[in-house]
């Protein structure tokens, strides 16, 4: 009783720290707090400048495809020169001045992230490839390539945040995710895809003190759109439902987009890595030859589909959502072809876009089969499955067609036929193209870094 008394730790009340207990205590937290800001402003700063970077493409890809349109209204036929010149010309550009800007430019990015030498990341992301990818995408729809600008964009906004993130190179890795994904969200103006895309593409994974940084740049890449653009939605707004009987349509769309997807990427992947015996061969020592005899099968796709197979796709499936306006049945598999020729080609141009469009088409053929479920709706799941089948990424496909069509209606029934689409994909192609074709330049990377 008499003892002393004791109390648990926890209980003890200490003495109330001073609020600076030496000058270097002061120095240091200044020095970190600037630190924080600093990051926070290179963010931001980044975002701003990638979503108005992703604006100039948009309105200038517009003008681009609108310009070939009208080459084409006065002459079909001219097609058949135009495009395989232009491919020309892309791919010696590419080669010779921009190398590296070739294809969607998201395998760059996730391949930028990988890599630890920062030299070896500048050849992936930089200013230098940013101004050739924009460039040189122009360069391709003003020939009629049938190719994406939202791919370009990634790659972009990873190159303006790299350059920008010198100020702070120990977070470059987490730059490139931000500026790869609010690359995402000012291209299609749907801030949520670009953080799904995010951290289920380009990280496959949440980094947990990146996502506050990320989810910050996309708002200031978001910000900027909306501030240049307005509010929009990239291909309109539907309200399509489905009924009990519509449902059956979930898995046939899902197995035959996926299937289409996954033999879409398989080929580029093929393509990608270097076909084996003497085409491979022939093709690696006449990459101009090859570009330009892509090109040719492009127009030749475009004389087939009655040119609606050129660009983006997005003038062909906006009015069919839209407004129900058709176009050919062949569309979805000339759509298809051309866009595969593109990629394989050589030539800067993503596939974004096209693989929607495509998507699209295969919905439209569906029609036949569903005559009772609503257009826009098998529309919407062939859009969903042949997406979910080429990246492989089914949360990031049915949350980008559900933001860029403002149809919250048909959530369920799109992520369904997502994972149905990823499913199929899998028997056709084990992974998704745009980590399968990274490998590449990873390969590239390390034979490089040996070399020194």
């Amino acid at each position: 009783m008499g003892g002393k008394l004791t109390y648990p730790k926890a209980l003890v009340r200490r003495p109330a720290p001073t609020m600076i207990r030496s000058p270097f205590a002061f120095s240091r937290r200044l020095r970190l707090h600037s630190a924080r800001t600093q990051r926070q402003l290179v963010f931001l700063l980044g975002g701003v400048i990638t979503g108005a970077a992703a604006v100039a493409l948009a309105l200038l890809a517009d003008e681009a495809q609108a310009a070939f349109r009208s080459l084409v209204l006065r002459s079909r036929y001219i097609s058949l020169l135009l495009t395989p010149l232009g491919f020309a010309i892309v791919a010696y550009l590419t080669r010779r001045v921009f190398p590296n800007s070739q294809g969607s430019g998201i395998p760059q990015a996730i391949a930028a992230r990988h890599l630890i030498d920062q030299r070896a990341r500048g050849t992936l992301v930089s200013v230098r490839i940013a101004v050739g990818k924009i460039f040189l995408t122009l360069f391709g729809l003003l020939c009629g390539a049938s190719i994406g600008r939202e791919g370009p964009t990634v790659q972009v906004g990873a190159s303006i945040m790299f350059a920008v993130g010198r100020l702070s190179p120990r977070r470059q890795p987490g730059l490139i995710l931000a500026g790869a994904s609010a690359g995402v969200a000012a291209a299609f103006n749907t801030p949520l895809a670009g953080i799904v895309f995010g951290i289920e593409e380009m990280s496959r994974a949440f980094e947990e003190k990146t996502s506050a940084l990320l989810i910050a740049a996309i708002v200031a890449a978001g910000l900027t759109s909306l501030a240049l653009l307005g509010d929009y939605t990239y291909f309109g707004s539907t309200s399509a439902k489905l009924s009990p009987a519509g449902w059956l349509a979930v898995p046939v769309c899902g197995i035959i987009g996926g299937l289409l997807g996954g033999l879409f990427s398989r080929v580029l992947i093929e393509f990608g890595r270097g076909l084996p015996g003497i085409a491979g061969r022939v093709i690696k020592s006449h990459p101009i030859v090859f570009a330009t005899l892509c090109g040719l099968g492009v127009a030749l796709c475009g004389l087939a589909s009655h040119d609606t197979v050129y660009g983006t796709g997005y003038a062909q499936v906006r009015p069919l959502l839209d407004r129900g306006v058709t176009f050919p049945q062949s569309f979805g598999l000339l759509k298809l072809t051309a866009t595969a020729l593109a990629s394989i080609s050589g030539i800067p141009g993503g596939i974004f876009s096209p693989s929607l469009a495509v998507g699209a088409g295969i919905g439209f053929n569906l029609s036949t089969l569903f005559p009772s479920t609503p257009l826009a709706a098998l529309v919407l799941l062939g859009m969903v499955s042949y997406f979910a089948g080429v990246v492989q990424a089914p949360i990031t496909s049915f949350v980008i067609v559900t933001e860029m069509t403002n149809d919250h209606s048909m959530i369920v029934p799109l992520m369904a036929a997502a994972f149905i689409g990823r499913a199929a994909s899998r028997l056709v192609c084990r992974e998704g193209v745009y980590h399968a074709l990274s490998r590449n330049f990873l390969v590239v990377a390390d034979a490089q870094r040996g070399k020194v």
